[in-house]
């Protein structure tokens, strides 16, 4: 791997610091927890489509993409820097799952005519996306699940139930991961659909979390009907797209190590004006930087791995899991850092940091959880990357 950037990606980071400082009003920078995308309110909403708006019109949001897709042919680095800027800002307008997760899958497994009819929407700025893939009994073990996709003449009639699906109370589409044949082996009897939101038969349910929002959702499924068109890979066949998709979620989705990163600089700063910070919170909030640090070498190395078009799932997994891992250390320090007064809430006249550091820290704990346990990730990185037996 070449750890030297290069000068055309230094200035393209300029360029959107830039685009930032002149489109994002400061009270739209970290008001909360930047990757804080789907529990915000219709204000916030309003404001994130407007930017992804901006950045599509830019050509942004599909820089990796083919020149013939209306991409740029950039490295994913390039696509990562810019994950990077907008999260250490807390800027919202890229969506993650279209942008991050969706299109990347669509372009190495779809058609071309399901490309030209999806990929323009993502590429603008204009069609959020959602992923429909745990199940109340399917989480970890995803081959466990029990929608069922029933063939019907040119469509699919989807049945059952859908958990844990962030953003689905703003998606415009999803990917819908279904049964469709259960006389196959569970890995080799299900399909990979994409489902306009609107579709009659959807409902969508808040989830609240730990932490207080509204960011996750239950979807029921109640004789959908989904073209046939839109079936992804071809019938039965949806395990390896959903992987596919998988290792670029793990890999570059969220850049945890990014917002690890400004929240240990915001702790940082006010543990300085609060007093000199004790030598061992100054040792441990060091420490806390290299690790920031480490993941994002382990990020890069990913992404320069997908851009030579090698195969990078171990590496995905392993941005994964030491990410997520990192920002967890990285909340319970700042509750430490902020002692008694670390614990109150939103609202509350004494709440240092106005509050962010109990939210921070409850939110931290589900993202070892989402988007594949840490569990899979170890068993990932144990089978594929070190070649072990499974147990």
């Amino acid at each position: 791997m070449d750890f030297a950037l290069g000068q055309e990606l230094e200035a393209f980071r300029r360029e959107v610091r830039e685009f930032i400082r002149t489109e994002a009003p400061p009270q739209w920078q970290w008001s909360r927890y930047a990757f804080d995308h789907y529990s915000h309110d219709d204000a916030t909403e309003r404001f994130a489509r407007a930017m992804a708006a901006k950045l599509g019109k830019r050509g942004w949001l599909s820089l990796t993409w083919p020149e013939e897709h209306g991409g740029k042919k950039a490295s994913p680095l390039f696509q990562l820097a810019l994950a990077e800027e907008l999260e250490y800002r807390g800027c919202p307008g890229v969506d993650i799952f279209g942008v991050g997760m969706i299109a990347p899958t669509l372009l190495r497994f779809a058609s071309e005519e399901q490309k030209r009819e999806h990929l323009p929407g993502i590429a603008s700025g204009t069609n959020f996306w959602c992923e429909c893939l745990s199940e109340p009994g399917a989480g970890s073990d995803l081959a466990s699940l029990g929608t069922q996709a029933v063939e019907h003449g040119d469509d699919y009639v989807v049945n059952g139930q859908k958990v844990w699906t962030s953003g689905a109370h703003r998606a415009d589409w999803c990917i819908l991961l279904a049964r469709t044949d259960r006389e196959l082996p569970r890995h080799k009897g299900v399909s990979f659909f994409l489902v306009n939101m609107k579709t009659p038969g959807i409902t969508v349910r808040p989830l609240i979390n730990m932490a207080g929002d509204h960011e996750s959702n239950e979807v029921y499924f109640d004789g959908v009907r989904v073209p046939g068109r839109n079936l992804i890979g071809g019938k039965n066949r949806g395990w390896p797209v959903v992987l596919g998709l998988l290792d670029f979620e793990r890999a570059t989705a969220v850049p945890f190590y990014v917002v690890a990163r400004h929240y240990l600089e915001v702790i940082a700063r006010h543990a300085g004006r609060a007093g000199a910070p004790r030598q061992t919170l100054r040792r441990h909030l060091a420490d806390l930087a290299v690790q920031c640090e480490i993941g994002r070498l382990l990020a890069y190395r990913a992404a320069w791995l997908q851009g030579e078009g090698q195969p990078f799932d171990t590496e995905a997994a392993k941005v994964k899991l030491y990410t997520v891992e990192l920002n967890q250390r990285v909340a319970a320090a700042g509750m430490e850092a902020l002692g008694l007064h670390g614990g109150l809430l939103e609202g509350s006249k004494q709440a240092p940091l106005d509050g962010r550091a109990p939210w921070y820290y409850l939110r931290s704990i589900g993202n070892t959880l989402e988007a594949g346990a840490s569990e899979i990730d170890r068993d990932i990185i144990a089978s594929r990357g070190l070649g072990l037996p499974r147990g």
